[in-house]
Protein backbone atom coordinates (compact mmCIF):
# COMPACT_ATOMS: atom_id res chain seq x y z
CA UNK A 1 0.00 0.00 0.00
CA UNK A 2 0.79 3.78 -0.76
CA UNK A 3 0.96 6.40 2.27
CA UNK A 4 -1.67 8.91 1.89
CA UNK A 5 -1.08 11.60 -0.82
CA UNK A 6 -0.03 15.18 0.39
CA UNK A 7 -2.37 17.99 -0.03
CA UNK A 8 -1.65 21.75 0.35
CA UNK A 9 -0.93 22.36 4.13
CA UNK A 10 0.26 18.60 5.56
CA UNK A 11 2.61 18.98 7.37
CA UNK A 12 6.19 17.55 6.28
CA UNK A 13 9.08 16.50 8.90
CA UNK A 14 13.07 16.85 8.15
CA UNK A 15 15.09 14.37 9.91
CA UNK A 16 19.30 13.64 9.95
CA UNK A 17 18.80 9.74 11.07
CA UNK A 18 22.17 9.21 9.75
CA UNK A 19 25.14 11.42 8.86
CA UNK A 20 25.67 14.85 10.30
CA UNK A 21 24.52 17.63 7.60
CA UNK A 22 25.30 21.74 6.99
CA UNK A 23 22.35 23.36 8.62
CA UNK A 24 22.19 25.39 5.31
CA UNK A 25 21.00 22.92 3.14
CA UNK A 26 17.90 21.93 5.79
CA UNK A 27 17.00 25.70 5.73
CA UNK A 28 17.37 25.39 1.37
CA UNK A 29 15.01 22.07 1.58
CA UNK A 30 12.94 24.10 4.08
CA UNK A 31 12.36 26.81 1.56
CA UNK A 32 11.81 24.56 -1.43
CA UNK A 33 8.99 22.43 0.74
CA UNK A 34 7.14 25.52 1.50
CA UNK A 35 6.86 26.38 -2.02
CA UNK A 36 4.73 23.26 -2.50
CA UNK A 37 2.09 24.32 -0.20
CA UNK A 38 3.56 22.15 2.77
CA UNK A 39 4.24 22.86 7.03
CA UNK A 40 7.57 22.26 7.48
CA UNK A 41 8.96 21.18 10.81
CA UNK A 42 12.62 19.13 12.13
CA UNK A 43 13.40 16.93 14.48
CA UNK A 44 15.40 18.33 17.70
CA UNK A 45 18.40 16.80 16.69
CA UNK A 46 18.35 17.64 12.73
CA UNK A 47 21.24 20.17 13.21
CA UNK A 48 23.43 17.92 15.46
CA UNK A 49 27.15 17.01 14.98
CA UNK A 50 28.17 14.19 17.18
CA UNK A 51 31.55 13.15 15.04
CA UNK A 52 30.68 11.83 11.35
CA UNK A 53 26.67 11.28 12.88
CA UNK A 54 23.67 13.76 13.27
CA UNK A 55 23.93 13.18 16.81
CA UNK A 56 23.98 9.86 19.41
CA UNK A 57 22.59 6.83 18.80
CA UNK A 58 19.82 7.78 21.46
CA UNK A 59 19.11 11.46 19.80
CA UNK A 60 18.40 10.41 16.37
CA UNK A 61 16.46 7.64 17.49
CA UNK A 62 14.35 9.82 19.60
CA UNK A 63 14.17 11.77 16.03
CA UNK A 64 13.23 9.27 14.05
CA UNK A 65 10.33 7.77 16.53
CA UNK A 66 8.88 10.98 17.04
CA UNK A 67 8.43 11.40 13.30
CA UNK A 68 6.57 8.43 12.67
CA UNK A 69 5.13 8.41 15.64
CA UNK A 70 3.49 12.01 14.86
CA UNK A 71 0.24 11.38 13.18
CA UNK A 72 0.03 15.17 11.83
CA UNK A 73 3.26 14.33 10.13
CA UNK A 74 2.61 12.60 6.54
CA UNK A 75 5.75 12.50 5.23
CA UNK A 76 9.60 12.26 6.37
CA UNK A 77 12.36 13.57 4.28
CA UNK A 78 15.65 12.30 5.65
CA UNK A 79 17.97 15.66 5.23
CA UNK A 80 21.04 13.31 4.24
CA UNK A 81 22.26 9.55 4.29
CA UNK A 82 26.16 8.81 5.48
CA UNK A 83 25.70 6.07 7.61
CA UNK A 84 24.14 5.35 11.18
CA UNK A 85 21.03 3.49 10.70
CA UNK A 86 22.71 0.05 11.10
CA UNK A 87 23.46 1.56 14.71
CA UNK A 88 19.71 1.56 15.41
CA UNK A 89 17.20 0.72 13.02
CA UNK A 90 16.73 -2.47 15.61
CA UNK A 91 15.71 0.12 18.17
CA UNK A 92 12.53 1.43 16.48
CA UNK A 93 8.98 1.06 16.97
CA UNK A 94 7.00 0.92 13.88
CA UNK A 95 3.09 0.65 15.77
CA UNK A 96 1.83 4.04 14.86
CA UNK A 97 3.92 4.14 11.38
CA UNK A 98 2.07 1.15 10.56
CA UNK A 99 -1.54 2.83 11.97
CA UNK A 100 -0.72 6.02 10.25
CA UNK A 101 1.57 5.52 7.05
CA UNK A 102 3.79 8.32 5.74
CA UNK A 103 6.23 9.28 3.46
CA UNK A 104 9.87 8.66 3.50
CA UNK A 105 11.82 10.08 1.28
CA UNK A 106 15.84 9.36 0.63
CA UNK A 107 18.44 7.11 -0.48
CA UNK A 108 22.12 5.84 0.40
CA UNK A 109 22.05 4.82 4.41
CA UNK A 110 18.12 5.45 4.18
CA UNK A 111 18.12 1.97 2.56
CA UNK A 112 18.02 0.53 6.04
CA UNK A 113 14.68 2.25 6.22
CA UNK A 114 13.36 1.78 2.75
CA UNK A 115 13.76 -2.50 3.77
CA UNK A 116 11.87 -1.44 7.07
CA UNK A 117 8.94 -0.12 5.63
CA UNK A 118 9.42 -2.48 2.51
CA UNK A 119 8.83 -5.10 4.87
CA UNK A 120 5.58 -3.30 6.09
CA UNK A 121 3.98 -3.60 3.38
CA UNK A 122 4.17 0.14 2.58
CA UNK A 123 5.77 2.02 -0.28
CA UNK A 124 8.59 4.38 0.24
CA UNK A 125 10.41 6.91 -2.27
CA UNK A 126 14.26 6.46 -3.46
CA UNK A 127 15.19 10.26 -4.16
CA UNK A 128 16.36 13.42 -3.67
CA UNK A 129 17.33 14.92 0.03
CA UNK A 130 17.87 17.94 1.25
CA UNK A 131 21.08 18.84 -0.48
CA UNK A 132 19.98 18.27 -4.28
CA UNK A 133 16.71 20.16 -3.04
CA UNK A 134 18.57 23.40 -2.17
CA UNK A 135 21.11 23.03 -4.99
CA UNK A 136 18.97 21.99 -7.55
CA UNK A 137 16.39 24.75 -10.63
CA UNK A 138 13.45 23.86 -8.64
CA UNK A 139 11.92 23.09 -12.04
CA UNK A 140 14.34 20.29 -13.27
CA UNK A 141 12.68 16.47 -13.42
CA UNK A 142 14.15 15.32 -10.41
CA UNK A 143 12.42 17.83 -8.49
CA UNK A 144 9.30 17.76 -9.89
CA UNK A 145 8.84 13.73 -10.03
CA UNK A 146 9.09 13.95 -6.43
CA UNK A 147 6.92 16.69 -5.84
CA UNK A 148 4.81 14.71 -8.14
CA UNK A 149 4.53 11.72 -6.36
CA UNK A 150 4.19 13.22 -3.08
CA UNK A 151 1.16 15.05 -4.27
CA UNK A 152 -0.52 11.70 -6.23
CA UNK A 153 0.66 11.37 -9.72
CA UNK A 154 3.19 7.94 -10.26
CA UNK A 155 5.91 7.87 -12.45
CA UNK A 156 6.58 6.17 -15.83
CA UNK A 157 10.08 6.14 -17.00
CA UNK A 158 11.53 5.63 -20.34
CA UNK A 159 15.13 4.77 -20.70
CA UNK A 160 17.60 4.86 -23.36
CA UNK A 161 19.05 1.36 -24.55
CA UNK A 162 22.26 -0.34 -22.65
CA UNK A 163 24.65 -2.59 -24.93
CA UNK A 164 24.12 -4.68 -21.67
CA UNK A 165 20.84 -4.66 -20.76
CA UNK A 166 18.85 -8.12 -21.34
CA UNK A 167 15.15 -7.90 -22.44
CA UNK A 168 12.03 -9.35 -20.94
CA UNK A 169 9.03 -8.37 -19.24
CA UNK A 170 8.81 -8.65 -15.75
CA UNK A 171 6.17 -7.74 -12.78
CA UNK A 172 7.14 -7.92 -8.75
CA UNK A 173 6.94 -4.95 -6.05
CA UNK A 174 10.00 -2.58 -6.58
CA UNK A 175 12.88 -3.21 -3.45
CA UNK A 176 16.57 -2.07 -3.29
CA UNK A 177 18.64 0.87 -3.28
CA UNK A 178 21.86 0.79 -2.31
CA UNK A 179 23.72 -2.09 -2.67
CA UNK A 180 26.66 -2.11 -0.23
CA UNK A 181 23.80 -1.70 2.71
CA UNK A 182 21.65 -3.85 0.94
CA UNK A 183 24.29 -6.60 1.12
CA UNK A 184 25.24 -5.07 5.11
CA UNK A 185 21.28 -6.24 6.00
CA UNK A 186 21.05 -10.12 4.29
CA UNK A 187 20.63 -12.30 7.26
CA UNK A 188 18.85 -9.80 9.33
CA UNK A 189 15.43 -8.77 10.29
CA UNK A 190 15.54 -6.23 7.61
CA UNK A 191 16.67 -8.46 4.65
CA UNK A 192 14.04 -8.18 1.85
CA UNK A 193 11.66 -10.97 0.19
CA UNK A 194 13.61 -10.69 -2.92
CA UNK A 195 11.17 -13.64 -4.86
CA UNK A 196 9.36 -12.91 -7.48
CA UNK A 197 10.54 -9.06 -6.95
CA UNK A 198 12.37 -6.63 -9.04
CA UNK A 199 15.45 -4.99 -7.52
CA UNK A 200 17.39 -2.26 -7.70
CA UNK A 201 20.45 -1.63 -7.19
CA UNK A 202 23.18 1.63 -7.07
CA UNK A 203 26.39 2.32 -5.11
CA UNK A 204 29.48 4.83 -4.95
CA UNK A 205 32.99 4.88 -4.77
CA UNK A 206 33.59 1.42 -4.47
CA UNK A 207 36.02 -0.89 -5.71
CA UNK A 208 35.40 -3.54 -7.88
CA UNK A 209 36.00 -6.48 -5.80
CA UNK A 210 34.00 -5.05 -3.61
CA UNK A 211 30.93 -4.96 -5.84
CA UNK A 212 32.19 -8.30 -6.99
CA UNK A 213 32.10 -9.37 -3.54
CA UNK A 214 28.39 -8.35 -2.84
CA UNK A 215 26.87 -9.47 -6.03
CA UNK A 216 27.98 -12.97 -5.20
CA UNK A 217 27.05 -12.12 -1.72
CA UNK A 218 23.43 -11.48 -3.34
CA UNK A 219 24.08 -14.48 -5.71
CA UNK A 220 25.46 -17.19 -3.11
CA UNK A 221 22.01 -16.12 -0.50
CA UNK A 222 19.58 -16.93 -3.53
CA UNK A 223 18.44 -13.30 -3.93
CA UNK A 224 19.64 -12.97 -7.22
CA UNK A 225 17.90 -16.26 -8.13
CA UNK A 226 14.51 -15.17 -6.70
CA UNK A 227 13.97 -12.31 -8.70
CA UNK A 228 12.01 -11.34 -11.48
CA UNK A 229 13.92 -8.53 -12.87
CA UNK A 230 16.95 -6.20 -12.09
CA UNK A 231 17.06 -2.96 -12.48
CA UNK A 232 20.94 -1.18 -12.44
CA UNK A 233 21.08 2.47 -11.15
CA UNK A 234 24.62 4.64 -11.09
CA UNK A 235 27.98 3.74 -9.97
CA UNK A 236 29.35 6.63 -9.11
CA UNK A 237 32.86 7.09 -8.79
CA UNK A 238 33.69 3.65 -8.76
CA UNK A 239 36.61 3.24 -10.86
CA UNK A 240 37.62 0.00 -13.00
CA UNK A 241 39.98 -1.70 -12.08
CA UNK A 242 42.06 -3.79 -15.24
CA UNK A 243 43.21 -6.47 -12.75
CA UNK A 244 39.58 -7.66 -12.00
CA UNK A 245 39.30 -8.88 -15.65
CA UNK A 246 36.13 -7.46 -15.70
CA UNK A 247 34.58 -3.91 -16.36
CA UNK A 248 31.98 -3.33 -13.47
CA UNK A 249 29.19 -3.99 -15.66
CA UNK A 250 30.40 -7.20 -16.65
CA UNK A 251 30.71 -8.19 -12.97
CA UNK A 252 26.93 -7.61 -12.31
CA UNK A 253 26.01 -9.51 -15.60
CA UNK A 254 27.90 -12.27 -14.46
CA UNK A 255 26.46 -12.48 -10.96
CA UNK A 256 22.72 -13.16 -13.09
CA UNK A 257 23.95 -14.66 -16.30
CA UNK A 258 22.40 -17.67 -15.14
CA UNK A 259 18.92 -16.14 -15.25
CA UNK A 260 16.60 -15.52 -17.86
CA UNK A 261 14.68 -11.78 -16.17
CA UNK A 262 15.44 -8.85 -17.86
CA UNK A 263 17.97 -6.35 -17.22
CA UNK A 264 18.17 -2.65 -17.11
CA UNK A 265 21.19 -0.82 -16.68
CA UNK A 266 21.44 2.88 -16.78
CA UNK A 267 19.20 4.09 -14.84
CA UNK A 268 19.46 7.38 -13.52
CA UNK A 269 18.91 7.12 -9.83
CA UNK A 270 21.95 7.30 -6.91
CA UNK A 271 24.38 9.31 -6.13
CA UNK A 272 24.00 11.87 -8.86
CA UNK A 273 22.43 14.98 -9.30
CA UNK A 274 20.11 13.74 -12.13
CA UNK A 275 18.45 11.08 -9.31
CA UNK A 276 15.13 10.34 -10.52
CA UNK A 277 12.56 9.07 -7.80
CA UNK A 278 11.80 5.21 -7.76
CA UNK A 279 8.72 4.45 -5.06
CA UNK A 280 9.96 1.16 -3.29
CA UNK A 281 7.42 -1.48 -1.89
CA UNK A 282 4.99 -0.85 -4.72
CA UNK A 283 4.42 -2.90 -7.57
CA UNK A 284 6.03 -1.94 -10.72
CA UNK A 285 5.77 -2.88 -14.28
CA UNK A 286 9.34 -3.75 -16.10
CA UNK A 287 10.09 -4.22 -19.55
CA UNK A 288 13.29 -4.31 -21.58
CA UNK A 289 13.39 -3.70 -25.80
CA UNK A 290 16.41 -3.47 -27.89
CA UNK A 291 15.18 0.28 -28.07
CA UNK A 292 14.36 1.54 -25.37
CA UNK A 293 13.25 0.28 -21.16
CA UNK A 294 10.04 1.20 -19.75
CA UNK A 295 9.26 1.06 -15.82
CA UNK A 296 5.61 2.13 -15.20
CA UNK A 297 3.50 2.14 -11.76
Amino acid sequence: MLPPFLKYGDKICIISPSGNINPEFIDGATQVLNTWGLQVCEGEFARTEYGRFAGTKEQRISDLQAAFDDSEIKAVLCSRGGYGLAQIVDKLDFTKFIESPKWLIGFSDITILHNAISNLGIGSIHGIMAKHLTELPADCEQVEKLKSILFGRLPEYKIPDHPQNRVGKAAGKLIGGNLSVLAGMIGTRFDLPYNNNILFIEDIDEKPYHIDRMMNNLKLSGALANISGLIIGQFSDCEEDPQMMQTITEIIMDAVQDYKYPVCFGFPAGHVDYNLPLILGENVNLRVTSTKSFIEY
